[in-house]
């Protein structure tokens, strides 16, 4: 199976994605710290929002195969400027988040993923499991 990283925003659904991938039961835990598992890296969103952080986040993906950047569908912003997948040498992937929420606007999350440089980009709803076994699937092949 592939290692994926995780990267994205506070609240963003990072770490409730680990849990639905892992069959785990759904609880808010904020990650404080870098959390290792056999198939997964959670970065704290913080990472993700403080410039002197971010540079963290480079060295962290190439502990992974695949590096998953994280937009939230209720988003009225991106924190991925255009193109910044060519800053790692891993392919990466969108995982728009939150898509059962009312306010969800998942064509302008996956439009602002694929301006970032994502290729590719799931759709899902931990909390439905929606999508989440199209990327199982995907991170096993």
């Amino acid at each position: 199976m592939k290692k994926l990283i995780l990267i994205g925003r506070s609240e963003s659904g990072k770490t409730t994605l680990t849990q639905a991938l892992k069959g785990e039961k759904l609880q808010y835990a904020k990650t404080q710290a870098t959390a290792y598992t056999d198939m997964l890296i959670d970065t704290p969103g913080e990472y993700a929002q403080t410039k002197s952080l971010a540079s963290a986040l480079a060295l962290y993906a190439y502990e992974a195969d695949v590096v998953g950047l994280l937009l939230s569908a209720t988003e009225d912003y991106s924190l991925f400027s255009p193109n910044i997948t060519s800053l790692v040498n891993r392919e990466v992937i969108g995982i728009v988040t939150q898509i059962d929420k009312r306010e969800a606007n998942c064509a302008r999350a996956g439009e602002w993923l694929k301006l970032a440089g994502c290729q590719r980009i799931f759709y899902i709803s931990a909390v439905t499991g929606e999508g989440v076994i199209e990327l199982r699937q995907y991170l096993m092949q």
